[in-house]
């Protein structure tokens, strides 16, 4: 039985895979995270370059830097999160904090506020968005029955051919991982992962 605290034996391994500088294994990461990276990202930046940019970022520095996962800190897809969002929220920054400054009357402290509240509202919904992709499949059904097909929790219930009070049961608790996305314990970083660098 393996130890509670062991890391997924796939994420250990595509570590030393990057490590040893194996091509494929960075082919095999990108096809595996590329589109919630690149969602993560537009959610962060609301611009398709950008995201695509902070995509190459986000892969090239895993290429560069292998060894600065730690697969005793959380699984590498919480790493690549933390890592996605460090990224787009320091390339929000840069731009925002330049169009503010150029464009905009007021104290460089109005200017600050401002930047400071777009950045947690791009932060809690890139949070909001990796805790959903993350989230068990039933779950995940569960919630977008209700709150993306306006079902409620008996009609949610039938469609997943499940009793009603399993329906709520999902419901309550898609909606309790979702409440998270607001936790600011450890700013950028998502659930599960005790760091971004």
């Amino acid at each position: 039985m393996a130890r509670k605290d062991a890391p997924p034996r796939w994420d250990r391994r595509m570590q030393q895979r990057l490590a040893r500088g194996e091509a494929a294994a960075l082919g095999e990461l990108y096809d595996r995270f590329a589109s919630l990276v690149h969602s993560l990202a537009h959610r962060v930046l609301g611009d398709e370059r950008a995201a695509d940019r902070v995509t190459r970022e986000v892969f090239v520095h895993v290429w560069e830097h292998p060894d600065a996962y730690d697969p005793r800190q959380g699984p590498l897809r919480s790493w690549v999160f933390a890592l996605t969002q460090r990224l787009a929220v320091q390339r929000l920054r840069a731009t925002e904090t330049a169009a503010l400054t150029q464009g905009r009357d007021g104290s460089p402290e109005d200017h600050t506020e401002e930047l400071e509240r777009k950045v947690r509202r791009a932060s809690v919904a890139a949070r909001a968005d990796y805790i959903v992709h993350s989230m068990p499949a039933p779950l995940r059904a569960a919630l977008d029955l209700a709150y993306v097909q306006r079902r409620d929790y008996r009609q949610a219930a039938a469609d997943l051919g499940v009793t009603e009070d399993e329906a709520r049961r999902r419901l309550r608790l898609g909606l309790q991982l979702l409440s998270t996305a607001h936790d600011t314990a450890t700013p950028g970083a998502p659930p599960g992962y005790g760091g971004t660098a």
